[in-house]
């Protein structure tokens, strides 16, 4: 019944501190009131015991009324907390992702592919009320997860996105971000984003990314732009061998940041360059920090008041002690 049990106003609880000096003042007034008496009998003795320990009974009712009261001044009740959470319009989010096969360069361990793929999946866990969506691109573009709620299916397709030498090479960064543009191009949503993530220049497609972009802007999308790859020389995959599998050398790193930088900054967003994996996680913290989801929390008090359980006990004892005092004894109390 008390479980939860606060204290609207815990100040009278300071009335606790007049208890001891009322009982001074009791025990003073008792040994004041004594006198010595000389009696012919000491059969009245039981008598006199009786009344005297029924009148320190009586006092220590007084107190506990006292108590009693004060509890109930402090005006104690439970509290019942009901919380109603209610979801604002998220933000649409759409990961264009470079699938390239410079994407299988090892500056990054075991290689740019298998990190992005890592880091991407934790920054889906960390936006649990948004959509997402996902967009690959190489020489062409394709959508691999329409903008859905389910980060389940995300996740399985992150995990399943690789190298494919069935899709046509090259880096069309244009055609990456007009896909991921007519995801959103619809979208209902209190904000639209597009993380484009590439490691090169844009060679090849039929659509120029800053054209991409305008259309970003006509339709209000927010373009994060993420350079990956180290400062310098990479071990990159440069030739397929007989055997089918890749041959690496040392290849100079080229992003077109001044592209990517301009792309971003006209549709209000921001460019930003990942030279390892500690950085490009940094740099999705950033942007989870940047496009945030509103919820709307309201909380809902149902206060129990206590303090009358407290009133209803002083009160049936106060009526015990005046029918005492007004009925049986009434020259003790």
């Amino acid at each position: 019944m008390f479980s939860n049990l606060t204290f609207e106003n815990p100040a009278w609880f300071w009335l606790f501190l007049a208890l001891p000096f009322i009982i001074g003042w009791y025990i003073y007034k008792r040994k004041e009131s004594q006198v010595p008496v000389n009696l012919s009998s000491t059969k009245v003795f039981a008598s006199t015991n009786f009344w005297g320990n029924f009148k320190h009974f009586l006092f220590g009712l007084k107190l506990i009324i006292w108590a009693l009261l004060t509890i109930a001044m402090a005006r104690p009740r439970t509290v019942d907390v009901t919380t109603n959470i209610k979801k604002t319009k998220g933000i649409d989010i759409v990961m264009s992702i470079d699938i390239s096969a410079s994407m299988l360069a090892k500056d990054f361990t075991p290689n740019r592919m298998e990190v992005v793929k890592e880091v991407a999946s934790e920054f889906v866990k960390n936006r649990p009320n948004d959509r997402i969506g996902l967009v690959v691109f190489s020489g062409e573009s394709y959508t691999k997860t329409p903008v859905t709620s389910d980060k389940t299916i995300v996740q399985n397709t992150l995990k399943d996105i690789s190298y494919s030498s069935q899709i046509e090479g090259g880096t069309a960064i244009g055609m990456g971000l007009a896909t991921a543009v007519n995801r959103l191009k619809d979208s209902k949503a209190k904000g639209k984003v597009i993380i484009l993530l590439t490691d090169g220049v844009n060679n090849t497609g039929f659509i120029e990314p800053k054209t991409a972009a305008d259309l970003a802007i006509e339709y209000g999308i927010k373009i994060y732009s993420i350079g990956v790859g180290t400062q310098g020389m990479a071990m990159s995959p440069v030739s397929i061998d007989r055997s089918g599998q890749f041959v690496y050398r040392n290849v100079k790193v080229e992003i077109d940041e001044a592209l990517l930088t301009d792309i971003s900054e006209l549709s209000n967003g921001k460019y930003f360059r990942a030279t390892d994996e500690d950085k490009l996680k940094s740099i999705y913290d950033e942007i989870n920090k940047l496009e945030k989801t509103e919820i709307k929390e309201t909380k809902y008090y149902n206060y129990d008041e206590k303090y009358p359980i407290f009133v209803i006990i002083s009160g049936i004892i106060l009526v015990f002690i005046l029918i005492v005092k007004y009925t049986i004894t009434r020259s003790i109390v």
